[in-house]
């Protein structure tokens, strides 16, 4: 465990700037961090829930709260450490909605489906997207089913087959079962009742890139017939890493038909 805190940087100097305003983040340790930025933080290194997050290594972030994403913004980022300079760009993209959500039952069983949704792509420009799920149901002690959001397989994807085109799609439920009493051949369907919580994301094509550029190495990695992939950055000044923007739109699926 000492190596791994080793490799974490306690003194750099961390900004973001937009236009003429500069935003200083501060280091935070995670139950210091409001618990909406807990939650973000738990869906950015994909755990199952919130809880999770606190079986984690002793882990220190930078954060700030007084700055919010605004449409169609540039953010830079601009860190500084021994003397060095590190700085990447993301833009928050114009978001996209969905043009419709809705549920359809298995024709073997009707308690059971998947979600579904219609989705325009505007034409002639680079779109993608990024798609996450949270359940709102309540359990029997009035608290919601699920705390963060989470996605599945194919939780991101560009428009190079669909531009300019309205297609549907279906979507599977990435959610941890809790309920024993849900079918374990039906475990990624959403069951009849829920209440899901879409939240439907465009990125940059930087973004985008890295996001497919690093799945496909993890999925490869091992096969002796996969040809090796550097994941890309949009860091400069010699680190690796993301910086990443995201535009988000909420809409909501209720499991009836």
């Amino acid at each position: 465990q000492l190596s791994y805190l080793s490799n974490f940087i306690l003194d750099a100097e961390v900004k973001v700037v937009c236009n003429q305003d500069t935003t200083t983040l501060n280091l935070y340790t995670i139950s210091d961090l409001p618990i909406e930025s807990q939650k973000k933080l738990a869906e950015m290194l994909k755990l199952k829930d919130l809880d999770e997050l606190q079986l984690l290594p002793p882990l220190m972030v930078y954060s700030s709260t007084d700055i919010t994403g605004n449409i169609n913004q540039t953010y830079e980022l601009i860190i500084k450490y021994n003397e060095k300079y590190y700085s990447g760009e993301t833009k928050i993209e114009n978001p996209i909605p969905l043009d419709l959500l809705y549920w359809k039952g298995e024709l073997e069983n009707n308690n059971y489906g998947y979600g579904w949704a219609l989705l325009s792509d505007p034409s002639n420009q680079f779109n993608a997207y990024k798609w996450e799920v949270k359940r709102i149901n309540l359990n029997s002690e009035g608290i919601s089913i699920d705390n963060i959001f989470r996605s599945a397989k194919g939780w991101f994807f560009d428009d190079k087959y669909s531009d300019g085109l309205s297609f549907e799609y279906s979507f599977k439920n990435p959610l941890k079962r809790k309920d024993t009493t849900h079918l374990k051949e039906y475990r990624r369907y959403y069951r009849f009742g829920d209440t899901v919580v879409v939240k439907f994301s465009r990125m940059d094509e930087s973004v985008y890139e890295f996001l497919e550029k690093k799945y496909t190495q993890l999925t490869t990695v091992g096969s002796p017939f996969s040809t090796p992939i550097n994941v890309p950055s949009n860091i400069n000044g010699g680190a690796l890493g993301i910086w990443a923007g995201y535009s988000p739109i909420y809409d909501t699926l209720y499991c009836y038909p």
